[in-house]
């Protein structure tokens, strides 16, 4: 079966079915891909509905289609498949499409093509009352409707005072081909699903719009900051007097238990790390910055993406509120590792947080090891193809990833087949996950608790994230809080650096071997965890600089021990290190 075929499917099987459906169908059809899961909400979307194409005939799908109910609103036209309200059709839509805008050209003229050509200009999407500012002169309405009843376009919304259509991802290609005047013969050479501009044929300025996103998030945080100025602030400053990392741990504690909890302790942590400031101490600068970045790594449906992705951004469907910073997040999922190359010229001289919730596919793709690392050392970024010069440029954001490996009772193997993907776990944060039957007990429990509303965490999560926004703003000395709150550095002692020196001699000395399985970044990043988590005790005291919180420092030595642990294939129990630095 061709890829393009494949694409078409998952697209459709994306829309017709919630993530809840595809879990039970995937079960159903015994894919092995969906007995790794728990439950539906767990799953990956694009991987799941990319799994059941792969795996099933047309046969197959027609009876998916008839007993499992697809949602009612669901609407598909694509080159090989239609799914309508007649059902699902094995057959394409582009031919009749194609003969439905010849027909609608014939009746209404030229007009029509330009009503056509307006809506891709939009996005695939537009407004009759904005077609009717752009086609002066020219009521838009009769051709629409005409459009709609050929199956061109849909409806998208229609309200008393508000029109909208669109015209079907799917369908861009052969409406594109049919205002061009050509045959197309069905034979497009793309792939299936891309954005609805560069389907239209349009050239593209990604940078330029990438750069209208940031000015969007740039927009959300400082509106997010004039409510909170303007009616919170006595109570975030309150709230902050009390705060640290142990007061964060005990939140989360709470919520997921003794072992899932690290992870999100880790994912909002980095959150005040995204100030970026530098650590200072006694006598001046240290070189090191508060910022870095995370991975979550392991075996899948083990809770990766809900605390990179969901605890930060939120997730309204299972009542999670967001914690993170308001418009500091950028979501890359589905995105290309060559997209995210090609837009990160975007976030030159900013700082946002990547998040990629399934980092395994960015290196599907040659030649991505050495610009990721690039980007993860905060480098200088040049990329070349056959068809365009990217850069040079600096990146200067940080990323939260997660990806699955091969996890066994002792150590673990990457399933990226880049033989240097090693280069890049080495510039993270990385903690594993193995599922333990303590992690599925406390994942179960989290599940049900979320399903019967157990959980309702509105008024302590708006407390963090406050905190958390609020002393960004601080420390970044945003302009509408640089005149209200001073600016604190990070002051590490020679103290933390003793105990980091403690902990690695107390490793060593527990490792057969001569050679070292993980580098000295290790301890790097323990000191920029310890830093980014002191941040939380800015309100905490009236003196102008915040010493490394001690613990901070605690659950800094505790990652260094568990992750060099990993890295040297579990040769030594970190709780027997723990236990001898608590002496």
């Amino acid at each position: 079966m061709s890829e393009e075929k494949i694409a078409e499917r998952k697209e459709m099987l994306k829309r017709a079915f919630p993530r809840v459906d595809l879990f039970e169908i995937g079960r159903n059809l015994r894919i092995a891909y969906f007995e790794e899961f728990y439950s539906g909400w767990e799953l990956d979307e694009e991987e799941a509905a990319r799994e059941i194409a792969t795996h099933v005939g047309d046969e197959d799908l027609k009876q998916i289609f008839s007993s499992c109910s697809p949602r009612g609103w669901a609407v598909f036209r694509g080159r090989y498949y239609t799914l309508d309200d007649k059902g699902l059709q094995t057959e394409g839509s582009w031919k009749a499409l194609q003969e439905g805008i010849r027909n609608v050209v014939k009746k209404h003229g030229k007009k029509s093509t330009d009503v056509l050509r307006k809506i891709l200009e939009a996005g695939g999407s537009h407004s009759l009352e904005n077609l009717r500012r752009d086609l002066k002169g020219v009521d838009p309405l009769p051709m629409l409707m005409d459009l709609e009843r050929f199956g061109v376009i849909v409806a998208s919304y229609k309200g008393d005072k508000y029109r909208e259509w669109e015209i079907l991802d799917e369908a861009i290609p052969i409406v594109q081909l049919a205002l061009d005047l050509k045959t197309p013969g069905l034979e497009v050479s793309k792939k299936t699903m891309l954005t609805a501009k560069e389907m239209a044929g349009e050239k593209i300025d990604h940078v330029l719009e990438e750069k209208e996103r940031i000015k969007k998030m740039d927009q959300e945080l400082d509106t997010y900051l004039r409510d909170l100025l303007a009616h919170r602030l006595e109570g975030v400053i309150h709230f902050g007097k009390t705060f640290n990392i142990a007061s964060l741990s005990n939140y989360l504690q709470h919520l997921f238990g003794s072992v899932l909890y690290f992870d999100s302790l880790l994912s909002i942590t980095q959150q005040y790390g995204l100030a970026n400031i530098e650590i200072v101490h006694q006598y001046g600068k240290t070189g090191k910055r508060t910022g870095w970045s995370l991975a979550l790594f392991g075996e899948p449906g083990t809770g990766k993406s809900f605390s990179t992705r969901d605890m930060i951004l939120g997730k309204p469907s299972s009542k999670i509120p967001a914690h993170g910073i308001p418009g500091r997040n950028r979501y890359c999922g589905g995105m290309t590792p060559a997209s995210f190359i090609r837009i990160g010229q975007a976030y030159v001289g900013s700082t946002f947080n990547f998040i990629i919730p399934e980092f395994n596919d960015f290196f599907k793709y040659k030649g991505m090891v050495e610009p990721l690392k690039l980007a993860m050392e905060q480098g200088e970024i040049k990329y070349e193809t056959h068809r365009e010069v990217i850069g040079p440029y600096r990146f200067e954001s940080f990323f939260s990833v997660n990806y699955n490996v091969s996890v066994y009772g002792k150590g673990y193997t990457a399933t990226v087949q880049d033989p240097n993907f090693n280069a890049i776990e080495d510039r993270l944060l990385c903690r594993l996950h193995r599922l333990t039957k303590e992690r599925f007990i406390e994942i179960a429990q989290s599940q049900m608790r979320l399903v019967f509303g157990e959980i309702d965490i509105e008024k302590e999560a708006q407390d963090v994230r406050d905190h958390v926004a609020l002393v960004y703003a601080i420390e970044t000395r945003h302009s509408l809080v640089k005149d209200r709150l001073p600016y604190k550095p990070v002051v590490i002692t020679p103290q933390a650096y003793e105990m980091i020196e403690k902990a690695r001699d107390a490793i060593l000395e527990r490792i057969p071997e001569k050679v070292v399985r993980f580098s000295a970044r290790l301890e790097d990043r323990a000191v920029r965890f310890a830093c980014a988590a002191s941040l939380m005790d800015y309100f905490n005291s009236d003196i102008d600089y915040i010493p490394v919180n001690k613990d901070a420092l605690r659950y800094a030595l505790q990652f260094y021990v568990e992750e060099a642990s990993v890295r040297s294939q579990e040769q030594f129990c970190p709780e027997e290190v723990l236990h001898r630095l608590s002496d």
